[in-house]
């Protein structure tokens, strides 16, 4: 019988684990749908939630690959019922969420502690950043920009903000902190809570 230990990159789920990946994907897409608000100085299409949040725990308690399932799941779900930008939408919040619980369940999934939990949320909040910036610069924003037209998008970032004059400076301005205080709270909120919903999980 595979340990705790040894999940990892664990693909291979039992009843139980699909049940319950389905509920934390489920609570993922609630949230995502009807808790999601926007925040002052960010564009209004940068919308603030906490649907990674069961991600995250998903890939804790189950492994890094349990939460990237949960994040696809969630995003189909949103496209069919609440998907307001044909699908674009969806894309950026799965490619920015899974950068982020991927690497942080990874390392948690090698050092099962809270300071391996840490670290963690600390390499995915990284990683996040990173490739937000980079998936919005190249693929994200053009692809808005089929649908919405750039001079549109440029508009609604600078009515926002007046800094952001351009991709560039939208990338700078908008999407490296909006995903920074995005990640920093839901790693906040998962060391609140982990240790009390994780027996329930592992069980």
């Amino acid at each position: 019988m595979q340990t705790e230990h040894a999940k990892g990159l664990k693909a291979n789920y039992t009843i139980r684990d699909i049940a319950k990946i389905g509920l934390l994907s489920a609570i993922a897409f609630v949230l995502m749908a009807f808790a999601e608000f926007p925040l002052p100085l960010f564009p209004a299409f940068l919308k603030f939630d906490i649907s990674d949040l069961p991600a995250l725990i998903g890939a804790f308690a189950m492994g890094p690959v349990a939460g990237v399932i949960i994040e696809f799941v969630k995003n189909l779900i949103h496209f069919f019922f609440r998907s307001e930008t044909g699908g674009v939408g969806n894309l950026a919040n799965f490619v920015v969420g899974v950068s982020f619980v991927f690497p942080a369940g990874l390392v948690y999934s090698l050092n099962r502690t809270k300071k391996g939990a840490l670290i963690g949320m600390i390499f995915g909040t990284v990683a996040m950043a990173i490739l937000a910036s980079l998936a919005n610069y190249y693929v994200l924003i053009p692809m808005y920009a089929r649908i919405f037209s750039m001079e549109a998008i440029l508009d609604m970032m600078s009515k926002a903000n007046k800094a952001i004059v351009d991709v560039k400076t939208y990338v700078l301005y908008a999407v490296i902190p909006f995903n920074i205080l995005k990640a920093v709270v839901i790693s906040l909120i998962t060391m609140i809570i982990y240790k009390k919903v994780s027996p329930i999980l592992r069980r």
